[in-house]
């Protein structure tokens, strides 16, 4: 499960950030496309985060739906998958949205 890794890269980022102050709320934006189970990130964090400024912490995670442009007639499209055809039949694509894996925000305490 690469999931635990990526959880764990994800609470030392947030933690360097935070620079000693402690972290309420973590915004994730993963996309669909990302090969990322966000099931397995939430229920990493909790146990990856004590001991941290991150500890008791909420994690909220923002699906990113997966979108493409089809380079042969132009058109964009909604994708489930990185296979999915151009309804013209080309699966010469650009993927638009859907691969991202980000730390969008971190709410923190005042600073005392």
């Amino acid at each position: 499960m690469h999931e635990l890794g990526i959880t764990r890269n994800i609470v030392a980022i947030v933690a360097d950030a935070a620079q000693g102050r402690k972290v309420r709320r973590v915004t994730l934006e993963v996309g669909e496309l990302s090969g990322v189970m966000t099931d397995a990130i939430a229920f990493c964090f909790d146990v990856v985060a004590q001991g941290t400024v991150l500890e008791g912490a909420l994690l909220d995670i923002q699906v990113i739906p997966g979108r493409a442009r089809c380079t042969a007639c132009g058109a964009e499209f909604d994708t489930a998958t990185l296979y999915t055809p151009c309804a013209c039949g080309s699966r010469r694509l650009e993927q638009l949205q859907g691969e991202e894996l980000n730390i969008k925000t971190m709410e923190l305490e005042e600073a005392a």
